[in-house]
């Protein structure tokens, strides 16, 4: 039975398991011997991402041809308004490509995330918005290009979905199990176990009345 974890990337993590530079990577997280990822996050984003010791289910989930809807949560510079929201759902056009077709949305940041370490860096004279933007492709670093064509750039990036796995209750750095698919990576997956890293737990967001 192959095996599928679904982990929540922390910000500065590689997706892979060795480093010469000595940065963190998956290693550091998921000591599960034979798994790797099925598609990358970049270092500076967070969030989903699933691994797996079976090639053909690695290929079912990284490849775009079978468009497997991933969802973002992005907090970007400047006021999300319709215009550039509209921009986005038609396609952008990047230069060296055209961007498909998508869902995207204006949001309120959610209560439940997670401050980052390190902090975002942003100015205090200009405001900011969150967004949902949902792909069916995966070009890189393409909702950063996206959102900065639209003259949203992108300050924090995180995926919250992949087809029909997400990141419901799991901390930075922790992982669980789930069924692999029998048939593709469209059936639904029953979450197993959750594993949490050693270290010490993430410290509650603050709350404000």
């Amino acid at each position: 039975m192959p095996r599928l974890i679904l982990l929540n990337k922390p910000y500065g993590v590689l997706c892979q398991f060795t480093d010469e530079g000595g940065r963190a990577t998956l290693k550091d997280l998921v000591p599960v011997p034979g798994v790797y990822a099925a598609g990358r996050l970049d270092a500076d984003s967070e969030g989903l991402l699933l691994l797996t010791d079976d090639g053909a289910l690695q290929h079912r989930i990284s490849d775009p041809r079978h468009k497997l809807p991933k969802t973002y949560l992005v907090q970007v510079e400047g006021v999300a308004d319709e215009p550039a929201l509209a921009a986005l759902r038609a396609g952008v056009d990047l230069g060296d490509f055209l961007t498909r077709p998508c869902e995207a949305r204006a949001v309120a940041e959610p209560d439940w995330l997670w401050p980052r370490d390190p902090p975002v860096r942003f100015r205090k004279t200009l405001p900011t918005s969150w967004l949902e933007i949902v792909l069916r492709e995966g070009r890189n670093r393409q909702v950063r290009r996206m959102t900065a064509k639209v003259g949203l750039p992108t300050l924090r990036l995180l995926r919250l979905a992949i087809g029909p796995w997400r990141l419901d209750g799991l901390a930075p750095g922790q992982w669980r199990e789930a069924e692999a698919p029998a048939d593709g990576p469209a059936r639904s997956a029953r979450p197993a176990r959750t594993t949490r890293p050693a270290g010490p737990r993430p410290r509650p967001r603050p709350r404000t009345s």
